[in-house]
């Protein structure tokens, strides 16, 4: 298989297992899908920029050989996608673990039953 085959197929079966875990109901397996997700759409960028080798280095010198500069654009985008995605990261974890220490519980099933019975006890006692 070549090497834009194997990154095909890493890219898919990342992103398959990516999407099954954030359709979960628990939101650590839906945090860890989201990072599987973005770590997919990276290697997307990586496999679309293309090989690198036979080229140089994408710098202004005196005497730079005769080779066409590597793009140097898809490592920035990368790089900032990476940033991105640990930042966003870095939230959603903060978030579910307050939601798991405010209400217990990381399940979304459980997290909105608990919300709308809480809803509808305190509106009895209310009236």
């Amino acid at each position: 298989m070549t090497n834009q085959l194997d990154t095909a197929v890493l890219v898919a079966v990342l992103f398959g297992c990516g999407l099954f875990l954030c359709l979960s109901r628990r939101l650590l397996r839906v945090l860890f899908g989201f990072l599987m997700v973005s770590n997919a759409a990276n290697l997307v960028l990586i496999g679309v920029s293309g090989d690198p080798s036979g080229k140089r280095a994408a710098i202004l010198a005196e005497g730079a050989s005769a080779l066409p500069p590597a793009d140097p654009l898809p490592q920035a985008l990368i790089l900032t996608a990476i940033v991105i995605g640990f930042a966003v990261a870095a939230y959603l974890s903060v978030l579910v673990y307050r939601l798991y220490t405010d209400r217990g519980t990381a399940n979304v099933t459980t997290l909105f039953t608990s919300t709308a019975s809480r809803g509808a006890a305190a509106r009895e006692d209310a009236a």
